[in-house]
């Protein structure tokens, strides 16, 4: 499978590991059935990539599910965090909005379903720390601007159009500033219901 896959690690780095334009999230680690919700995003176009799709079209549910759980199954350390570049009081924004929420604003605290050492939560709750700055960033703008969608209830649209740019850019700049916990795996379940509905993640 690691032969096959060559076209994923050309992008996502050797076996899945990231590449090092901040663009290409890492793909090892990550629970499996969340890898298989995003190649199904990409190839039934919930995700705009034309790469992605290209190469996904032509492939199977059950090739996607084996694609899913080969870089599930990988184990690596992770690269040190980024350097904050952001001043004090924006970090401080972003560290209330990832470990507590704005109830205002009606959104949840990023551990509530991410897992409280925020490395995810299986089968399909991805991690947010040890992504670059610049991937987040990306991916929460383009949950705001619709150009992101995940199936229906789509519950990341709702908060990433609920908070401003500024918003967004506090938890990017204060989430790719976190060392990754060891042993950086996603928790098996989270000690409390998720605070919302969301699609494609049992309740």
């Amino acid at each position: 499978m690691a032969q096959r896959l060559l076209a994923c690690t050309a992008c996502h780095g050797k076996e899945g590991r990231a590449a090092s334009d901040g663009f290409h999230p890492r793909i090892a680690g990550k629970p499996a059935g969340y890898l298989l919700q995003q190649l199904r995003a990409f190839r039934d176009g919930r995700r705009q990539y034309a790469l992605m799709t290209a190469l996904l079209d032509p492939l199977s549910d059950a090739y996607l599910r084996e694609i899913a759980e080969h870089f599930a199954a990988i184990e690596l350390p992770y690269p040190a965090p980024q350097p904050a570049t952001a001043p004090a009081h924006v970090l401080a924004r972003g560290r209330t909005l990832v470990l507590e929420g704005d109830a205002t604003l009606r959104v949840p605290a990023c551990v509530a379903c991410h897992g409280a050492a925020l490395t995810g939560v299986q089968p399909a709750l991805p991690g947010l720390v040890g992504l670059p700055r610049d991937y987040l960033n990306a991916q929460l703008g383009a949950w705001r601007a619709g150009q992101r969608r995940a199936a229906a209830p789509d519950c990341m649209a709702g908060i990433a159009r609920a908070l401003a740019p500024q918003d967004i850019a506090a938890v990017s700049q204060w989430l790719a500033a976190q060392p990754v916990p060891a042993p950086g795996r996603p928790a098996a379940t989270l000690p409390a219901p998720m605070p919302l509905e969301c699609g494609g993640v049992a309740p």
